[in-house]
């Protein structure tokens, strides 16, 4: 496809960033409510005992999104039903799309490189392309040079009109301009917010690989939220309201390299963090009182002192396969096996598959489904 390089492109902001100053004025409001926003969300993470299990599907649900912002499409049913099929001999996954496995791999990369953080791992340029050699390690992005920095001019294009709307630093000076991004990461000390919108947008304008650029960047977001404390635990998304609002999120970004509109940027970055935390606490707070309503559910369903394993297992792995259940939820397999026939007589999971030859049938746990599929 031939691609129009002239028609006002906008080109990087060589030797504008950091920005010298900002004018708090400009984005005082859009801050304080941003940051108190986050502080409500945080505190019902910090109320949350179990947040990793509650919050485990919001993972998904940001992987779905942030994936479907550059084109690949899948839905939350295929990435969980990938999921509950890993590591069993029993599945053949050659017939899986392309697009599921390229969403899975975003969510695995997000927990492991949480992982690689909270085992003191700096966010750097190493930790950088382990990112982008995960996300990137199977399906059309492995003909991209997972792992690697682009070594040659990249284009955020409109591919529909066939035009360029922004050239991002060149090869030659991405080196220097990562230099400047890691060091204003580690050493800044604006508002965290500011801060991560900022990095967020230079590492956008930077482009430094040949494909993930978008999704490495939307992760990088949770990242330095989470490593600020500004969240105590990696639950915050945003990929949500960035893809509701596109074009005004693109617009925004290319007006700091085409007029020096950082303020701008801020502005429009915090109110972007304020309505997420707030959609986010809903659905958190909806979670939090599905699984409080099951919790009584399960008790009375299942009569067993395994009931909140059960309970915890399909919050975890909203879609399941059978063995998994029995092998996977630490309860006596005779105990599983009964729980899942009951569960189903009660409607409370529902069979997506049927069992056939080798291979366990497929359960989906509907009420939490229900309320995170997007």
């Amino acid at each position: 496809m031939k691609i129009d390089l002239e028609n006002n492109a906008i080109n990087y902001h060589y030797d504008k960033f950091p920005p010298n100053s900002l004018n708090y004025e400009k984005f005082l409001d859009p801050l304080l409510r941003a940051t108190d926003a986050v502080a409500r969300y945080d505190q019902m993470l910090k109320n949350m005992h179990n947040s990793e299990i509650l919050l485990a599907p919001l993972r998904s649900q940001e992987a779905v999104i942030s994936s479907r912002m550059e084109g690949t499409i899948s839905t939350m049913d295929e990435i969980l039903k990938y999921e509950a099929d890993q590591n069993f001999e029993t599945e053949n996954n050659t017939n899986v799309r392309t697009e599921v496995i390229e969403t899975f791999l975003y969510q695995r990369t997000l927990m492991a490189t949480q992982q690689a953080i909270e085992d003191g791992y700096p966010l750097s340029q190493s930790l950088l392309k382990s990112i982008h050699q995960g996300l990137l390690s199977f399906g059309r992005g492995a003909s991209k040079s997972p792992g690697e920095f682009k070594n040659e001019q990249n284009y955020l294009a409109d591919k529909l009109k066939k035009k360029i709307l922004f050239v991002p630093i060149s090869p030659e000076k991405l080196g220097e301009g990562l230099d400047k991004l890691f060091h204003y990461i580690n050493n800044s000390t604006y508002h965290p917010l500011i801060k991560t919108g900022i990095a967020h947008v230079e590492f956008e304008s930077l482009h430094p690989f040949k494909d993930g650029n978008g999704r490495i960047g939307r992760m990088l977001i949770t990242l330095m939220l989470w490593r600020a404390k500004t969240i105590s635990a990696p639950h915050f998304y945003i990929s949500g309201y960035l893809e509701e609002n596109k074009d005004l999120y693109i617009d925004t970004m290319r007006r700091v390299s085409e007029f020096g509109d950082w303020e701008g940027w801020c502005s429009f970055f915090l109110e972007a963090v304020e309505q997420q935390a707030i959609k986010n606490l809903s659905i958190a707070e909806e979670i939090r009182t599905l699984y409080e309503e099951m919790k009584t559910v399960f008790a009375d369903t299942l009569s067993s002192k395994w009931s909140v394993n059960a309970l915890d297992f399909m919050f975890t792995n909203p879609v399941f396969r059978n063995n998994r259940f029995t092998t996977n939820s630490g309860i006596p397999a005779a105990s599983a096996a009964r729980f899942t026939r009951v569960l189903l007589e009660k409607n409370i999971i529902v069979t997506m598959e049927e069992a056939s030859g080798r291979k366990a049938a497929l359960h989906s746990f509907e009420p939490l489904m229900q309320l995170v599929r997007v």
